[in-house]
C-alpha cells in the first residue's frame, strides 16, 4: 500500500476543527511541516510524515477537522479524507481543546471513533497550565482510559503521548519496518561511493493543472482532494511509491501563484507558497504541468525559472491533452516548438503531453523523472571531458572583452546534483556569457545531461603554477539551464 510508508505503521491524529492538530503534528515531526493558523480548516489532505520515537519509527498523519455536515464540496471532501485516515491508522490520537471544553463536535467525532479498529489516545490539547490539567479530565467521560493533557504548541505533555503512542503500536514482528529496513535504488555520492537514495519528485505548476489528478492517478488511489476550485491543496505532501525495483518519494504542491496575488491573499496561501517552493529546493526533479488548453504562461516560465536556479531537474507536462481540440500528428511537435520559443532556457528538458484524468502517459511522467535523476547525478571521467572541451577550444576561441581573450586550459567535475564542471583559465573573468553558453552545448551534445540544468565555473590559473594549486577568484557559478 502506497500510504504505508514501505511497512510503517501508521498513526492518525484527528479531531473537530481548530483544537490543534497540526501543531501537534509539527511538535511530533519537529518541524513546521503542516499550515498552522488561526482559522479552522486551514488543513485539508492528509499530511504524512516520518516520525520517531524510542527507537521506533512510525508515519504519522494530519488530517483535516472531523465535522458531521461540512457546508461545502471540498469540505465534504476532506471529510472522506479524514475517514480514509482513520481506516488506514494503527493507532488513532483525538485531539480534543481542554480550554474550550467538551463539545458536541467533539463527542461526534468520539462516536465515530467507536467504530474505528486501531487503538484511541484521547490527547487533551491547550492543558498549558496545572488548572488546565484538571479541566481536561472531563475528557475521561469519552470512555478511552489513555487520556493525556497536552500542550503541543509548548511541547508539554507531548513525550508521554509519545510513550503512549509507541506502546499502542503493532510489534514490529508483524511486518513494520523502520526506514534503514527498506530498500531503495542505489545511487553514487560526489566521491564516488555506493550510497542508498530514493529520488524525489516534486509535482508543480499553477493553481489548477492537475497536480493532485496526476498523484491520484499515478498511485491508483483518491489521495488528494481534486476539485475544480483553485488553491485546495494547501500543503505540499510526501507520498512513497514503489517503481521499478525500488521507491520514488511524489511531492504533491500546492499551485503556485503570481507573486502579487500571493502577497495580497490570506496567509495560509502565502504559506503554501513558500512551501511549495521550498518543496522544489528539496526534490531532485519538478514536474512542471502545464495546462494544454492554456498553453505555456509567463507564470509557468517562472516556476520552471526557479526551478532552474535551484538546480533542480525538470520535465514539463501537458496535461489535460485529451480536450485539446483538433490534434494532429503535428499538433504535440507545435506545442513543444512554442515552448522552446517562448522560454529558450527550457529546450533541455523533455516535454510528454498527458491526461491525469484518462491516464494516458502517466506513467511516462515518472519514466522521465528518473532518467532525469539520473542524469543529474552522472559523473564524466575527466580524460573523456577534456577531449570534448579540448575539441570545442579549437573550434572556436573565446572572444575579446574589453581588450582582453581569455584562455581555457582544462575542466574537470567538481560535482553531481547538478553537474558541475570547473574551467581552469587565464583572465577567467573575461569569459563572456554568450562563451559559456557555446561550451554548455558542447558538452550537452557529448554528453547528454538531458532534463538537468549544469553549472560551469570559471576559475583563475596563473602561468607559475600550472599544475599545482590554483587559486579560485572572482566568479560565482553560472547555472546552465540549456542550448540559448
Amino acid at each position: 500500500m502506497a500510504s504505508s510508508g514501505g511497512g510503517l505503521p501508521i498513526v492518525a491524529i484527528v479531531g473537530r476543527p481548530n483544537v490543534g492538530k497540526s501543531t501537534l503534528f509539527n511538535r511530533i515531526v519537529g518541524e513546521r511541516t503542516a499550515i498552522v493558523e488561526d482559522r479552522a480548516r486551514t488543513t485539508r489532505d492528509r499530511l504524512y510524515a516520518e516520525a520517531e520515537w524510542n527507537g521506533r519509527s512510525f508515519l504519522l498523519v494530519d488530517t483535516g477537522g472531523l465535522e458531521a455536515a461540512p457546508d461545502d464540496p471540498i469540505e465534504a471532501s476532506v471529510q472522506v479524507q479524514a475517514r480514509i485516515a482513520i481506516r488506514e491508522a494503527d493507532v488513532i490520537v483525538l485531539v480534543v481543546d481542554s480550554m474550550s471544553g467538551m463539545t458536541p463536535a467533539d463527542t461526534e467525532a468520539a462516536e465515530l471513533l467507536r467504530r474505528a479498529k486501531a487503538p484511541v489516545l484521547v490527547a487533551a490539547n491547550k492543558s498549558d497550565n496545572a488548572a488546565r490539567e484538571l479541566e481536561a479530565a472531563e475528557f475521561w467521560s469519552l470512555g478511552w482510559d489513555r487520556t493525556l493533557p497536552i500542550a503541543a504548541i509548548h511541547g508539554r505533555g507531548v513525550a508521554d503521548l509519545l510513550d503512549e503512542i509507541v506502546a499502542a503500536l503493532p510489534p514490529t514482528s508483524s511486518g513494520a519496518l523502520d526506514s534503514s529496513d527498506r530498500e531503495t535504488p542505489s545511487g553514487e555520492t560526489p566521491d564516488g561511493t555506493e550510497t542508498s537514495v530514493t529520488p524525489s519528485i516534486a509535482l508543480v505548476g499553477r493553481p489548477n493543472v492537475g497536480k493532485s489528478s496526476l498523484l491520484n492517478a499515478l498511485l491508483g488511489e483518491e489521495r488528494m482532494i481534486v476539485s475544480d476550485v483553485p488553491g485546495t491543496t494547501r500543503d505540499s505532501i510526501d507520498t512513497r511509491l514503489s517503481w521499478g525495483r525500488g521507491e520514488v518519494v511524489l511531492i504533491d504542491t500546492a499551485g503556485i501563484k503570481r507573486r502579487g496575488k500571493v502577497a495580497s491573499g490570506p496567509a495560509a496561501e502565502r504559506f503554501s507558497t513558500l512551501r511549495s517552493l521550498r518543496a522544489i529546493s528539496r526534490a531532485d526533479v519538478a514536474v512542471l504541468l502545464v495546462d494544454a488548453v492554456d498553453g505555456l504562461t509567463a507564470q509557468d516560465a517562472h516556476i520552471a525559472g526557479y526551478v532552474v536556479e535551484e538546480g533542480r531537474g525538470l520535465v514539463v507536462a501537458l496535461n489535460k491533452w485529451d480536450v485539446v481540440e483538433d490534434k494532429t500528428g503535428q499538433t504535440f511537435d507545435q506545442y513543444v516548438g512554442w515552448i522552446r520559443g517562448e522560454v529558450p532556457f527550457l529546450d533541455f528538458a523533455p516535454v510528454v503531453s498527458i491526461s491525469a484524468k484518462t491516464g494516458q502517459r502517466i506513467d511516462r511522467v515518472l519514466e522521465l523523472a528518473v532518467d532525469v535523476w539520473g542524469e543529474r547525478r552522472r559523473r564524466i571521467p575527466t580524460a573523456e571531458l577534456n577531449r570534448v572541451v579540448q575539441d570545442a577550444l579549437a573550434r572556436q576561441d573565446a572572444p575579446m572583452v574589453k581588450g582582453r581573450r581569455p584562455k581555457l586550459f582544462y575542466a574537470t567535475q567538481a560535482s553531481i546534483e547538478p553537474p558541475t564542471f570547473v574551467f581552469f583559465a587565464r583572465d577567467a573573468g573575461a569569459v563572456h556569457f554568450s562563451y559559456e553558453r557555446y561550451l554548455e552545448n558542447r558538452l550537452r551534445d557529448a554528453f547528454g545531461f538531458d532534463g538537468t540544468p549544469i553549472r560551469l565555473v570559471f576559475r583563475e590559473r596563473t602561468s607559475a603554477e600550472p599544475t599545482g594549486r590554483r587559486h579560485s577568484r572572482g566568479r560565482a557559478p553560472a547555472v546552465a539551464g540549456g542550448r540559448r
